[in-house]
């Protein structure tokens, strides 16, 4: 009896250490679901507010690489004007790998249901814990 209630006790304590989230990856992933809110209701500045409003902001598309927070907005806003434009957003985040106790680097899927054509593809950013909030540093979304 002694042996089964400790393998259950043991058993019990791998599955909570295993759901037990690094509290760092809970407030990115909070911090992802803010993006697709502000996104799905058409708020590009919402969306731009959990990237870091710095000139030192990289963003990496298909057009190349972007520098800075307010570039990076206007070619939000270029590319995807209005709500039909933006359509509804929605992620798949598939790692989490800690760089270091102020930084995260996120892999996901993007995928953008839209009226005029669908979109989709992956994105890799950087996180950083600036000032007590994580922000996304460097975006590169193909």
């Amino acid at each position: 009896m002694r042996k089964f209630l400790l393998s259950a006790t043991l058993f019990c304590s791998m599955i909570l250490t295993a759901a037990a989230q690094d509290p760092a990856e809970t407030r990115i992933r909070q911090l992802m679901q803010t993006q697709l809110e502000c996104w799905n209701r058409g708020d590009i500045e919402g969306f731009m507010g959990t990237y870091w409003k710095s000139d030192s902001l990289l963003f990496i598309g298909k057009k190349g690489l972007t520098y800075g927070w307010q570039a990076t907005l206007d070619n939000y806003k270029k590319a995807y004007p209005g709500k039909e434009g933006m359509g509804q957003l929605a992620f798949d985040l598939l790692e989490f790998k800690k760089l270091a106790g102020d930084a995260y680097f996120v892999v996901g899927k993007w995928k953008l249901t839209r009226t005029i054509g669908n979109l989709d593809g992956h994105f890799s950013i950087v996180l950083r814990r600036i000032g007590g909030e994580w922000k996304i540093v460097a975006d590169h979304s193909s």
